[in-house]
């Protein structure tokens, strides 16, 4: 009989445990998932600044102007997921011939999915993400 009991006893254990151990999963497979869109719209955000620069830097004569290098570079990012409002183009060193560098520079404004996952983490919410692309005129 006193198993029984034990048993009544502890019914509920496995309930109460799985509702404090839920929120800390949710937290890991969610961050796992923001994480993973911020790295990827990062690298999207790289590519759009690299194709960017190296169209500003093989055409000639004339080359190309920041404008259409920004132009391409905005381009790029059609069909990506990443919204191109959110991204600014910077070139520095565009018209320019060898053997000087264009550089064209890319702010990411990221807004992520999960508001309450910056906060937890303590970053801010939208994150600024810089990359920066250098290449030698040809």
């Amino acid at each position: 009989m006193i198993i029984g009991m034990r048993r009544l006893n502890e019914r509920g254990v496995a309930a109460a445990e799985f509702a404090l151990v839920l929120p800390v999963l949710l937290l890991f497979l969610f961050g796992t998932i923001e994480f993973g869109m911020l790295m990827y719209g990062r690298e999207i955000v790289t590519n759009a600044a690299r194709e960017g620069a190296r169209a500003g830097i093989v055409q000639g004569p004339p080359k190309r102007t920041a404008g259409e290098i920004t132009a391409i570079a905005d381009n790029y990012l059609t069909g990506t997921g990443v919204n191109p409002a959110d991204v600014t183009f910077t070139p520095s060193g565009a018209g320019l011939s060898n053997p000087n560098t264009l550089t064209v520079t890319a702010q990411y404004s990221y807004n992520f999915l999960i508001p309450y996952i910056p906060a937890v983490v303590g970053i801010s919410n939208p994150l600024i993400i810089t990359t920066q692309v250098v290449m030698l005129h040809e």
